[in-house]
């Protein structure tokens, strides 16, 4: 079966984590496997990165170098998780992706 990757965007509070939910349960209730994921992190050098980016004592932190940690978070989180788990026909869902950046 093939995979799928969904994509919720919105800002926060927007209900983002109720539409994963909810979509989530439909694909599972026709027996197929879930795995959900979110921006940045994801992976344990993502999530790492997630750290510098939100930690607000970073107050001088660039805005390329910003959007730089965010396009590495990615490209762990797709090579590591994403593509691994659509070849093995997954439904991947995801809070936030390039859009957000």
């Amino acid at each position: 079966m093939e995979g799928r990757f969904i994509v919720l965007e919105g800002s926060d509070g927007s209900g983002k984590s109720t539409m994963a939910d909810r979509i989530g349960k439909y694909f599972s209730e026709k027996g197929r496997t879930i795995e959900f994921t979110r921006e940045p992190g994801g992976t344990q050098i993502s999530e790492k990165i997630r750290e510098l980016i939100l930690d607000r004592d970073n107050t001088e932190m660039d805005y390329r170098t910003e959007a730089l940690l965010y396009a590495a978070s990615r490209a762990q989180l797709v090579s590591e998780k994403i593509i691994p788990w659509l070849k093995e026909g997954k439904i991947v869902i995801s809070e936030r992706y390039v859009y957000s950046s």
